[in-house]
């Protein structure tokens, strides 16, 4: 079914009404049943009765705006007054603001435009350069096809309130390795006679920053190993960063006994922690793999339902 349009203008001059014959006319040739008063009224007929059908039976009215109909429409002058009544009237009570397409014809907005209609987007064929413009921007009004905004999506992933996204878990399994003594920061041992003053502080660097869960590992390890001598030294191993450090030793020490604890303490840290990773892992993939297999059992249940 064509959309059905009813033009209200003012008869300026001969070539005025000419000009929006030929509009209509046009409009008419691309799909729209344009109501013209020049070509549907006809010597006889009741013009009020004409004009309140018209704009009440068609789903726009274009308002043909000049000085001149600005003018008429607001001081309600004839045709133009009385359509301008009709108009007001219909949209105070149904405010359909859309029905009603201002065009302006001749002159500036503000000299052209009735009082009721400044503030509305309008449809601007004043000028030569600007009518196919404006032309193509009320046909693709009057058809319903201009631009809409394209549908709203999930929120992003990585903004949601998941601990994970959708995508698989990749994490990484490469292991830590002592790189060797950080010379510079062994500190000097106090040898003042007490207790413990030949001891020291050894700082040892490693290959990067290991997880909280790795240095906890790594601290259970030290200070209850698997393999150690009568000279393991439990309680003096910390992390900070990427460095480990043995407060309460000695080089020979580390040398004698501690480096074969210290290889031992990486490699299970490594170890444990790998294996605590691809459980954990494995259990968040499971879920994102039954999460994804739900929402694609949805997706085709969906499609599959006609309404």
């Amino acid at each position: 079914m064509h959309p059905k349009a009813f033009v209200s203008y003012s008869w300026d001059s001969e070539e005025h009404k000419n000009w929006v014959a030929e509009m209509a006319a046009r409009l008419r040739h691309d799909g729209v049943e344009t109501i013209l008063d020049q070509w549907h009224v006809v010597p006889g007929d009741q013009l009020p009765e004409f004009m309140e059908r018209e704009i009440r039976e068609n789903n726009y009215a274009l308002i043909i705006c000049t000085p001149r109909y600005k003018a008429k429409s607001d001081a309600r002058l004839g045709g133009v007054g009385y359509e301008g009544d009709i108009m007001t009237a219909e949209v105070f009570a149904k405010g359909n603001h859309k029905k009603y397409i201002p065009i302006l014809a001749q002159g500036k907005w503000n000299d052209s435009a009735p009082t009721w209609l400044v503030g509305k987007y309008f449809i601007d064929l004043s000028t030569q350069e600007k009518y196919e413009q404006g032309y193509k921007d009320l046909i693709t009004t009057i058809h319903g096809h201009r631009s809409i905004a394209p549908p709203i999506g999930d929120k992003p992933a990585f903004l949601a309130n998941e601990a994970v996204t959708l995508e698989p878990i990749k994490p990484d399994y490469s292991n830590i390795t002592i790189e060797g003594i950080v010379i510079d920061e062994v500190t000097t041992p106090r040898l003042d006679g007490t207790t413990g003053s030949s001891l020291y502080k050894v700082p040892f660097q490693l290959s990067r920053c290991p997880s909280t869960l790795w240095s906890r590992i790594f601290i259970k390890a030290w200070d209850r190993p698997s393999r150690y001598t009568t000279m393991h030294r439990s309680g003096i191993a910390s992390i900070m960063g990427d460095r480990v450090y043995l407060d309460g030793t000695t080089i020979e020490e580390v040398e004698r006994y501690h480096r074969d604890t210290l290889v031992l303490s990486v490699e299970v840290a490594n170890r444990e922690e790998k294996a605590r990773i691809i459980e954990e892992v494995e259990n968040v993939n499971t879920a994102l793999l039954k999460k994804q297999e739900h929402k694609e059992f949805v997706r085709n249940s969906a499609s599959r339902i006609k309404f």
